[in-house]
């Protein structure tokens, strides 16, 4: 734990190369819960003509000794204080051996070495590696790693590291060591053991130019049935890769271990990923289709850092999106190209806007590439991976796909083996198509989301259309005004038919397809199209080109007419959400005022127009049907009013249930037929359709409804229609509820990745004793704080997912959230600062929660020893 004093700012403008290489590194651990000793020897150099001291990151460590080409160091010849071990009067070359002692059973920040489930385990991005013994713990210096694990054989009968297995063999006295070497020179993040009693699942994949790869996923007995979905994912990835990148795996084995105690959801070292369980296991009775899509994505997210993260990886952490936003980016494509790309782009789009608008508009708002921080565990954020994937998706939108190709080929061509920036990515970007990117530097530079104003003017006597822009950017934190942005805006002009007409800018000899790419540079700037026979409907942002929010003055019919119309699925998917919106804040307004609730035909028409349309597949439907959630009216109407927002949702909701009824129970009822579970698009779109269909049919709430979503619940045959079902019954009070609850607990309790959804579900009710429950669910008997996965199905669930009662008028929602912070701060201060984060917008609310949240926050950062980590995002969010 950090002491009182302020966290250090670190600067990126204060970057400074290693004084210090590192030629080779040899590890050698001796295994033991409390007394693990680490003996690291490494071959140094000077990598300049200063005489700095060396200075090593450590924390945490026992020292027990250091020596320089094999002479033991007295404690006069070197300084150690919590954070660092400095060395002076070194030579140019050396050899250095230091000697340290750790206790990973008593680890619970699940950080550097630590125990789960009686099995050693390794977390090292950021900055857990200086955990494990003293050394330059930072991204640029890379070196090659061997690693000899020893330790008592019948407890830890397996040991991994990584790299390729070289040695293994008995020591006598019961113990047994394996030796690993990796070829490639890595950055310490990369550092990965493992050891334990697993059983595996093996497979292999023959690469592109014929060498085998070895498969392995290691986990405890009990699971080992459910880890076929993953195997088949990583095969489908590392093909997929191969085909779309032309990257090869480049070792002879590929190892997955999986977790249950683990602060995040995977992690990539190279050769040994290192997983969060509920992203490995799945089978039809314990995993939804989100998860089997969940775990195909972040298997094949971790496998792909293999080039873009590992091979090539950052030369310091504020180059962090370089790797994940770019590897976030790829495998948004691989699951595009093997599922519906429609669909995912509008899955990744909802959340882009639900959480990464909502954190650019917070005090902790940071561009992809921050220009400093406290502690980089904060900077984990949906900034750096979703917005960081936008960016590079931008890319691909100006460039075309062989443009991108060709810019990532030289990416790998001039930086395999290295450690690089951003700027490294724009301008192999830019080199490989011959182009001016330059501008393209400030998305790289500048936080918040930007607004981009737009309007058209119809000439019918030229039959010529402007449509004119204007873009601007709310100040944050690290400047207030902003340059403009290259943005690459996607646009279509529709006719009264609604059919895509030909464009053709003026100067152009003639029309260029109909849908166009207009590069928008200026703070304002207008394109003519000429030859539109008639006054056009604009749609604007295909495919949501750009991580920005796009302003046009559509009425309620422009956009049913877009919902039913558009050429573009993303689009058509985005005019209904606008509808949407724009209904939730008329609405809001009339309670204000207290007039009277409706809604236009118009809207329930659309939305019956899309419901019963043939040509459209189920899953887009479903996604159609999915309205803004709460969380995203309350970022669109501020002050918030959390109350009224869920009261005015809620009407919306059920009024288009009861006049949609009778096509939602057609709709159900063609779906609900009981075959063999697949995970296939096709399957997946029709559970998704008749599952929100019953969400709906949920609101009117009578007794034939509700017998209906109890006889899915008890007769479903996978877990996707089971917690469907419930999830509608954890809205309706009554018996029918209380035993559904109490039956899938009764079935599910010896399974804990099962209970996290059971947990949640009872934390994002909105019954009016959800708060009470939660709160008695903390000293449940499968409740464990200690476990990252339960703190984020429970708490994390309550304040991130029920505004409802988070937000609770008498603040107990807050207080209830504090406690929890506070606790979590003593032992996992990762955790705790990502669980604090629901009370940095308290700006954004109504007087009375805005002043309990403050209040709140301010008893945090009054706290004796606050970590780091909770201490930088409650003093920004106050600031």
């Amino acid at each position: 734990m950090r002491t009182e004093q302020a966290p250090k700012t670190i600067y990126l403008k204060e970057y400074q190369a290693p004084d210090f290489a590192i030629e080779a590194f040899h590890l050698h651990f001796d295994l033991h819960e409390h007394n693990t000793q680490v003996t690291a020897t490494a071959q140094y150099s000077r990598t300049n003509n200063t005489q700095n001291d060396l200075v090593l990151n450590g924390e945490l460590l026992k020292l027990i000794s250091v020596s320089v080409n094999g002479q033991l160091l007295e404690a006069s010849q070197y300084t150690v204080d919590e954070e660092t071990l400095s060395i002076s009067n070194l030579p140019a070359q050396f050899e250095l051996t230091i000697v340290t002692q750790i206790d990973p059973k008593n680890n619970k920040a699940l950080e550097g070495l630590y125990q789960s489930s009686g099995n050693f385990c390794t977390q090292c991005e950021a900055q857990g590696f200086r955990k494990i013994t003293y050394y330059l713990d930072r991204p640029d210096v890379m070196t090659v790693f061997t690693t000899r694990l020893e330790a008592d054989q019948a407890k830890y009968p397996v040991l991994l590291s990584n790299g390729n297995l070289v040695e293994q063999g008995e020591l006598g006295n019961g113990r047994h060591f394996a030796v690993w070497h990796d070829p490639f020179r890595k950055p310490s993040y990369l550092f990965a053991l493992v050891a334990g009693n697993l059983q595996h699942v093996k497979d292999s994949f023959t690469t592109s130019s014929g060498r085998n790869v070895d498969l392995y996923i290691y986990t405890e007995a009990h699971n080992i049935d459910k880890c076929g979905h993953a195997m088949a994912s990583l095969k489908r990835a590392m093909k997929w890769d191969e085909e779309r990148f032309g990257l090869e795996y480049d070792l002879d084995i590929y190892m997955i271990v999986a977790v249950d105690d683990f602060n995040m959801g995977a992690m990539e070292n190279k050769g040994l990923n290192v997983f969060n369980s509920k992203l490995v296991f799945a089978s039809p009775e314990t995993a939804t289709d989100v998860d089997y899509l969940d775990i195909e994505a972040v298997i094949g997210h971790e496998y792909f850092h293999n080039w873009t993260g590992n091979r090539v990886t950052c030369r310091d952490w504020f180059q962090l999106s370089l790797k994940e936003g770019l590897t976030v980016f790829r495998d948004q494509e691989f699951t595009a190209d093997l599922h519906s790309r429609p669909v995912k782009r509008i899955e990744d789009v909802r959340g882009l806007r639900t959480f990464q608008f909502t954190e650019d508009a917070s005090p902790m708002a940071h561009p992809i590439r921050p220009a400093s921080y406290m502690e980089i565990n904060n900077f984990y954020t949906m900034t750096v991976y979703e917005k960081g994937a936008e960016v590079v998706r931008m890319y691909l939108t100006l460039l075309g796909r062989e443009g991108f190709r060709k810019g990532m080929d030289l990416y790998f061509k001039r930086h395999d083996g290295q450690a690089v920036t951003t700027e490294d990515f724009l301008a192999a970007m830019a080199d490989a198509n011959d182009v001016d990117l330059s501008q393209f530097q400030r998305w790289y530079d500048q936080a918040g989301t930007p607004v981009i104003e737009a309007s058209m003017d119809y000439d019918p006597k030229a039959k010529t259309c402007t449509l004119t822009f204007k873009q601007s950017c709310p100040p944050t934190p690290e400047t207030e005004h902003k340059q403009p942005y290259l943005i690459p805006l996607e646009i279509g002009l529709l006719d009264s038919q609604g059919r895509d007409l030909p464009l053709q800018l003026v100067g152009e000899d003639k029309a260029v397809g109909t849908t166009r790419v207009l590069r928008f540079t200026e703070a304002e700037q207008s394109f003519t199209f000429v030859n539109i026979a008639e006054k056009p409907l604009p749609s604007l942002l295909r495919n949501f080109s750009a991580p920005v929010k796009l302003s046009y003055p559509y009425s309620g019919e422009e956009l049913a007419f877009l919902m039913q119309h558009d050429s573009d699925a993303f689009n058509r998917w985005d005019a209904g959400q606008r509808l949407a919106m724009q209904t939730f804040k008329e609405l809001l307004e009339a309670k204000h005022h207290g007039l009277p609730f409706g809604l236009e035909h118009y809207m329930v028409h659309a939305f019956q127009t899309l419901l019963i349309d043939p040509a459209l597949d189920d899953a887009f439907k479903a996604e159609a049907l999915a309205l803004p959630s709460e969380t995203d009216i309350a970022e669109a109407v501020r002050p918030s009013d959390p109350q009224a927002i869920h009261e005015v949702r809620e009407f919306v909701l059920t009024h288009l249930a009861k006049a949609l009824r009778l096509d939602l129970e057609q709709v159900y009822s063609e779906r609900n037929t009981l075959t063999s579970y697949e995970i296939d698009s096709q399957s997946v779109g029709r559970r998704s359709l008749k599952n929100i269909a019953l969400s709906y049919l949920g609101r009117i709430q009578d007794e034939g409804i509700v017998a209906l979503v109890d006889e899915q619940y008890r007769h479903a045959n996978n877990m996707t229609d089971t917690l469907a079902a419930l999830s509608v019954l954890n809205h309706i009070e009554g018996e029918e509820r209380e035993l559904a609850i109490e039956d899938f607990y009764a079935r599910w309790k010896q399974n804990n990745l099962v209970l996290d959804k059971w947990f949640a579900l009872q934390a994002t009710s909105s019954l009016p004793d959800t708060l009470k429950r939660v709160e008695a669910l903390l000293n449940h008997e499968k409740f464990d704080i200690r476990n990252p996965n339960k703190v984020r199905a429970l708490i994390g669930a309550f304040a991130m997912r029920n505004p409802l009662h988070f937000h609770a008028f008498d603040g107990t929602g807050y207080e209830f959230l504090t406690r929890r912070v506070l606790e979590l701060n003593t032992f996992n201060p990762q955790i705790a600062s990502r669980m604090v984060r629901p009370l940095m917008n308290w700006r954004h609310y109504e007087p009375v929660r805005s002043g309990l949240m403050r209040a709140q926050l301010e008893r945090i950062q009054n706290t004796p020893n606050l970590s780091s980590d909770v201490s930088e995002i409650v003093t920004k969010s106050l600031v």
